[in-house]
């Protein structure tokens, strides 16, 4: 079983994190998400609290759904409504596209990127990790001072400097301490996202314009890709948008989109 929290009432929603993060990243708006979900934030496997993935799976996009599928059947989920950030937001995707949910919502999500883009990206997750296990024990408590989080967190947030101290140290624990992130790199840099077959479910994409890791022009091609989605630009956001803007980001994860 994957590591969770559980709150709220009414229909389920189940938030899945990036790489390197675990369940806290959606802490910021997980209050409000909950005053009209269920809210389920898993732990991705080999990520926070929760297990590895099995000997012999992959820690690529199809070896992550398949972990998160058996997940809501654990947690008794009926086709939940889904939510992901980065690799999370590919997950989603996956989960639309099987039917395995009743909804899902992509924030930035890996796939739409090409050769250069993803080069630049696995750079950047590698450089945040070595930093943030150089600084080891001490680095949370760094994270925790506005002028470094602006340093170590300007590739995933809009305004790092506003990040609360709480919030900086959980990302830089679970980068530092997730045993996942080196397998995962090489894996899912082979991922790109495929039209066909097409979502058997209503599917929003939301993009942080000021998202420095997977820029918005990535945007453009999941919209060529998924015309039939629903597609929102979050102003002042970065790629992890939750602490950015949290009324917004909770406001599109509760809205029913049109198919």
């Amino acid at each position: 079983m994957l590591a969770h929290d559980r709150s709220g009432t009414g229909p389920p929603l189940v938030l899945l994190h990036g790489v390197g993060l675990d369940r806290r990243t959606w802490r910021p708006v997980r209050d409000l998400l909950a005053e009209e979900r269920e809210v389920i934030a898993l732990d991705l496997p080999g990520h926070g609290e929760s297990p590895s993935l099995p000997a012999g799976v992959r820690y690529d996009v199809a070896g992550y759904v398949g972990a998160v599928r058996e997940a809501i059947g654990a947690l008794g989920l009926d086709r939940p409504h889904v939510a992901g950030n980065s690799l999370g937001g590919a997950i989603a995707l996956e989960l639309a596209r099987t039917g395995d949910v009743a909804s899902a919502v992509a924030l930035s999500p890996i796939g739409f990127w090409n050769t250069r883009e993803i080069r630049a990206t696995m750079a950047s997750l590698r450089l945040s990790r070595a930093l943030a296990r150089l600084s080891g024990p001490i680095g949370p408590t760094l994270a925790s001072i506005a002028a470094v989080r602006l340093l170590l967190f300007r590739p995933y947030y809009g305004h790092p400097a506003r990040l609360s101290s709480a919030d900086a140290r959980a990302a830089a624990e679970a980068f530092a301490a997730s045993a996942a992130l080196p397998a995962t790199l090489p894996c899912t840099r082979r991922y790109r996202f495929a039209p066909d077959p097409p979502a058997r479910v209503p599917v929003t994409i939301g993009w942080g314009e000021d998202d420095r890791l997977l820029p918005p022009r990535q945007a453009l091609r999941a919209r060529e890709m998924l015309p039939a989605a629903r597609h929102v630009i979050l102003p002042g956001c970065g790629h992890v948008p939750m602490p950015d803007d949290p009324e917004r980001v909770a406001s599109l994860l509760l809205s029913s989109p049109d198919r």
